[in-house]
C-alpha cells in the first residue's frame, strides 16, 4: 500500500488530498487498473468528520479499490462553490495520474457523508455545467464522477432540510435563488451518474425524506440507483462499527447496516 498526500489549489486556498494505492503483485496482474473512491467526509460544512475519514478509505481498499479522502475547506466564511471546485480538481488529479497510480477511469465514484454527501451530489450534479469547467480550466469529461455512494445525505433545501447545512455553505445568507440550486433533488438531469444510495429510518438529523425525495427524481429521470433504508441507527454511523463509534454512543455501532461498504462495493463492480 502506498499513501500519499496532495495538495489542491482552488482560488488561492489549499484543500488537502489523502491518497490510499493498492500496489499490484507482479506474480499476478501487475497492469491491473482499480476502481478510485473519493471520500466526501461529513460535518455540516462547519467541520470534516474524520469518523467518515480514514476507516471508510481502509475499508474500501479491503475489497481491492483505491481510496482517497478529501479534507475539503469549511465554515461558514468559505462559501459554495469553494468546496465543490476543490471536489472537482480532485477528481481531474486523479484523472491526470490515472496511468501512474493505475486507476480506472471509468470507474471514480465519489462516496460523500451527511453534508459531504451534498457535497458529491453537488458534483455529480453540475458536473458537465460551462461554469464549472471554465473555473478551472479544464473540461467536462476530466471532472465527470462515474457514480455516487451517497449516505445519509443532505440533499434538500426545502421542508426537510439540515438548515445548518445550508446556513454554513451559503456564508448564512440563505438567498432563495441559490437555496433553490443547492437542493438537489431538484438539479437531478439525464447526466447524473448512477447513484448508490442509503439512509436509516430513525435519522432525526437529517431525515430520511432526503433520500426518498432524490429517489423519486432519480426515478423519473431513468438514472440508474440502489437504495437501502435500515430501520434503527441514528444520523452520522459511518460504517456502523466499533471502530467508527463515537465515544459512548452504543446506537453509533448498528450491525443491520454494518453491510453497506460489501453492498456498495458490488454495485461498484457492476457499473458499467
Amino acid at each position: 500500500m502506498k499513501v500519499e498526500k496532495k495538495i489542491i489549489s482552488v482560488n488561492g486556498m489549499e484543500a488537502k488530498l489523502g491518497i490510499y494505492l493498492l500496489e499490484n503483485l507482479e506474480s499476478a496482474d501487475p497492469n491491473l487498473k482499480r476502481p478510485m473512491v473519493v471520500i466526501c467526509p461529513g460535518g455540516g460544512y462547519n467541520h470534516v468528520s474524520e469518523r467518515e475519514a480514514e476507516p471508510v478509505a481502509l475499508k474500501f481498499m479491503g475489497m481491492g479499490f483505491h481510496a482517497c479522502v478529501l479534507d475539503y475547506h469549511v465554515g461558514s466564511e468559505v462559501v459554495f462553490p469553494q468546496a465543490l471546485l476543490e471536489l472537482a480538481a480532485s477528481v481531474k488529479e486523479i484523472r491526470e495520474h490515472a496511468q501512474e497510480w493505475k486507476v480506472d477511469q471509468n470507474k471514480i465514484i465519489l462516496c460523500g457523508f451527511s453534508a459531504g454527501g451534498h457535497l458529491a451530489g453537488c458534483l455529480g450534479m453540475f458536473w458537465n455545467e460551462e461554469w464549472i469547467r471554465e473555473e478551472l480550466g479544464t473540461t467536462a469529461q476530466m471532472i465527470q464522477p462515474n457514480g455516487m455512494i451517497l449516505a445519509y445525505p443532505v440533499i434538500t433545501s426545502g421542508e426537510f432540510a439540515h438548515r445548518g447545512s445550508f446556513e454554513m455553505l451559503t456564508g448564512q445568507t440563505m438567498e432563495p435563488e441559490l437555496m433553490k440550486k443547492l437542493s438537489l433533488e431538484e438539479q437531478v438531469t439525464e447526466y447524473t451518474p448512477p447513484v448508490f444510495l442509503w439512509h436509516t429510518y430513525e435519522d432525526n438529523t437529517v431525515p430520511v425524506e432526503n433520500s426518498l425525495l432524490l429517489a423519486m427524481k432519480l426515478k423519473q429521470h431513468n438514472i440508474s440507483l440502489e437504495m437501502h433504508i435500515f430501520p434503527y441507527g441514528p444520523h452520522g454511523i459511518s460504517l456502523g462499527d466499533k471502530e467508527t463509534a463515537r465515544m459512548n454512543c452504543e446506537k453509533d455501532i448498528q450491525p443491520r447496516c454494518q453491510c453497506w461498504p460489501d453492498m456498495a462495493g458490488e454495485w461498484i463492480n457492476g457499473l458499467k
